[in-house]
């Protein structure tokens, strides 16, 4: 034998080895796998804007669409402005300022999160409407008859607005709180040096910092906002989600509600690229210098108006409807709470259970393959998953919805022809297409929680444990879930809430005559019985008060040396 071909047989080895180095190994093959399943209700819908557009669809465009884009931009304006408004101000207040109350305040922002839009929405609704209380105490008061006084309109796109501001602010003020507290302190106490008051530093130097973050909060308000449905079906605002409810129940045209929610992604994936853009250019400057930070000693009257400024969003974000809600349920309560309530909270609490544990494992296989084997096309398997959460319910439902009965019916025309047996609904109409659903709505939510759990354990202890003989299985098992553990509860806890609130999804996919808390509150609610819709409400509040505390907790030790904080 040759030298030539004896040196290429003795490379043969190496070669190969390096091949399979190469190769995807199980974990990122099960991980792309994943997440093409997870694209697949997105897929679906985008591909309706390749085909020919119908007739529905033609009358839509021509009569109703133009009135979707302008009330959906209208309430992204106004939410835009009532967001930032409320959450930049809060979170400088609360970070950097001294005043009476700051310490509650810190946490106590961020419970307008446990309120669904819908639930505050129509809460206001029976609270200031012309047979609530606040308008019957000034008749009484001024002895005014109907038509004798002016009062403002809840249900209308300003009142839409105002309702989801109250409850969406807590994205930027936590987003924004974060960068506060992440700033350097060295370059706080050089614009005071320098003789900056307060409000130079805040406009010239905090707030550029914290642009990223801040834009990053307004970003989730505003996809949250396109993806609401009980709020503005409920003040009558027409916008896509509305039309797409209307389009596939009442037009029966499930190609053209695909299309419209194929225009409504458009809008989210503008919002996407808005936000990665603003953060593209920014620039992370960390310091070892982590003493207190130095606080600004307002005046009286300032530690008055500061006082105001966090009282008044968290008294009409949460106090006000909260209380309403245990108003109205302690005096509906004989007649509400009831068998058929508990089975409601049973529906709610296994489908949130099961949606939970389900996004944290998929999480948990994701997050793991990227860390052992990050390869470019595991990192954009990773990225694909990730996008659920800016997607609309109402559009992962309808994307959910069409493939799932085009595989029903294929399977029932081939069971009917070679056997003569109908198999009815498997996958759609069911509780797997509801859990879904869920998944690829919520699974983001888990995924980042758990790649910042894996960021911080170092490297080094897989490489130790893999010495001695532990398999990427055993790794992820007896050393990464026990470190992780407070950060997989959170992760579960939160997509828990998530989808104990979710309303439109559940509606569009549950099963016949299967109703959860989100949906019997809603149904009530567009019934005008909005007291004996207080009690599902409430439970779902309650429900979502522990993981604020949580996110609370989070953000307040996100500084290092926080311990130090006055």
């Amino acid at each position: 034998m040759s030298s030539t071909s004896e040196g290429s047989l003795a490379n043969r080895p190496q070669a190969l080895l390096a091949g399979c180095l190469r190769c995807p190994n199980a974990w990122s093959i099960s991980a792309i796998g994943v997440a093409v399943l997870l694209a697949l209700p997105i897929l679906t819908v985008l591909s309706f804007l390749l085909q020919p557009a119908g007739e529905v669809w033609q009358h839509l465009a021509s009569t109703v669409l133009k009135g979707y884009i302008s009330n959906s931009l209208w309430l992204m304006l106004g939410v835009s402005i009532g967001t930032l408004s409320i959450g930049i101000s809060t979170a400088w207040l609360c970070s950097m300022c001294e005043f009476p109350g700051r310490r509650l305040f810190e946490w106590a922002l961020l419970l307008p999160m446990a309120i669904p839009a819908y639930i505050i929405a129509y809460t206001y609704t029976g609270m200031l409407d012309y047979a609530g209380p606040v308008q019957t105490w000034l008749r009484s008061l001024f002895g005014w008859g109907f038509g004798e006084y002016w009062f403002p309109e809840v249900r209308s796109l300003p009142g839409a607005i105002v309702m989801l501001s109250l409850v969406l602010y807590p994205y930027v003020y936590l987003l924004s709180r974060a960068a506060f507290l992440e700033q350097s302190v060295c370059v706080l106490e050089v614009s005071r040096t320098l003789g900056a008051s307060a409000w130079q530093s805040f406009r010239r130097i905090a707030l550029p910092m914290a642009r990223p973050a801040i834009i990053t909060g307004l970003s989730l308000a505003l996809m949250e906002t396109l993806a609401d449905y009980g709020t503005v079906k409920y003040f009558g605002v027409n916008t896509f989600t509305t039309g797409i409810f209307r389009t596939w129940f009442g037009l029966g045209d499930s190609a053209a509600a695909a299309q419209l929610s194929a225009v409504l992604l458009m809008f989210v994936f503008t919002l996407i690229l808005l936000e990665r853009w603003s953060r593209r250019r920014a620039r992370f400057h960390h310091t070892t210098r982590y003493s207190s930070l130095p606080r600004y000693e307002l005046k009286r009257s300032a530690r008055w108006l500061a006082l105001a400024a966090c009282a008044i969003p968290l008294i009409l974000g949460f106090v006000l409807p909260a209380g309403q809600l245990l108003v109205w349920s302690i005096e509906t309560a004989e007649k509400m709470i009831d068998s058929s309530f508990l089975t409601l909270t049973l529906h709610s609490l296994m489908l949130a259970a099961s949606a939970a544990v389900i996004a944290l494992l998929l999480a948990l296989l994701m997050a793991y393959s990227k860390r052992i084997r990050g390869t470019q096309a595991s990192r954009f398997a990773i990225n694909l998953a990730g996008m659920g959460y800016a997607i609309p319910g109402t559009v992962i439902a309808v994307g959910v919805m069409l493939p799932f009965a085009a595989v029903d019916n294929s399977l029932n025309d081939f069971m009917q022809t070679r056997f003569g047996v109908s198999t009815g609904l498997i996958l759609s109409g069911t509780l797997a297409a509801l859990l879904f659903a869920y998944t690829v709505r919520f699974l983001a939510v888990s995924l980042q929680t758990v790649e910042a759990a894996l960021g911080k354990i170092n490297t080094s202890m897989d490489d130790a444990a893999r010495s001695l003989g532990n398999r990427p299985r055993e790794v992820l098992t007896r050393i990464h879930m026990p470190i992780m553990r407070g950060s997989l509860l959170t992760a579960l806890l939160l997509v828990f809430v998530d989808v104990m609130k979710e309303l439109p999804a559940t509606l569009i996919l549950r099963p016949f005559n299967y109703n959860t808390l989100a949906v019997r509150a809603f149904e009530l609610a567009s019934d005008e019985r909005l007291a004996e819709s207080a009690s599902a409400a409430l439970m779902i509040v309650l429900a979502g008060i522990i993981p604020v505390i949580l996110l609370s907790r989070s953000i307040s030790q996100s500084r290092p040396g926080h311990e130090h904080q006055a």
